[in-house]
């Protein structure tokens, strides 16, 4: 496993990387967040380079999750995206989604925050690629069972990435991560 000394966006790279090369190598579906869309273009043109063929499934937020009726990643670039392959997920966050509008509105915690802020212990990274394997997973883009390699970050860029087998989130718990390949330090 690769420690990479921070977290952010000077990763993307390096992780990308790691990610293609593993999923190329071990026959997996590559699984990876994306806000603004920058990541996608990279993962693509790297894929490429290393004659990486397999499935590349591109998870964003949710419309709404900033602006109502908008989304952060242009409708444009989404369809620019699936015209070069690449499977788009837009669903809520599964680690958050409803529960995050009870705990603002009534001032609480919930056991779905609970575990979101537990995979943060690991890095915010880590979190984001429980989060969007099992997104992808609820809406059909890979296949049940099956392991993935998952693209996450900490904020803008990727820095973490995993090899985990998801779970539908209504069985999230079921969720395994079996390797880091790298992740950031977290002594900082």
């Amino acid at each position: 496993m690769l420690l990479f000394e921070k977290a952010g966006i000077e990763n993307t790279q390096k992780a990308l990387e790691i990610a293609l090369s593993a999923a190329k190598e071990r026959g997996l579906d590559l699984v990876l967040a994306t806000t603004g869309g920058g990541t996608v273009p990279a993962a693509l043109e790297l894929a490429e380079k290393l004659g990486y063929t397999g499935k590349i499934v591109a998870v964003t937020h949710c419309f709404g999750s900033r602006e109502k009726g908008k989304n952060i990643l242009p409708p444009a670039k989404m369809q620019e995206f699936r015209e070069k392959g690449v499977t788009v997920v837009t669903a809520a966050h599964a680690l958050s989604g409803a529960e995050r509008g009870l705990s603002r509105k009534f001032s609480g915690v919930y056991p779905v925050e609970i575990v979101a802020n537990t995979l943060r212990m690991f890095g915010q990274g880590t979190k984001v690629c429980v989060e969007i394997a099992m997104m992808a997973l609820d809406a059909g883009t890979i296949e049940y069972g099956k392991p993935v390699i998952a693209v996450g970050g900490s904020g803008r860029g990727a820095d973490t990435v995993c090899r985990l087998t998801p779970e539908y989130t209504s069985d999230l718990m079921g969720t395994r991560i079996h390797e880091f390949l790298c992740k950031p330090s977290l002594e900082e």
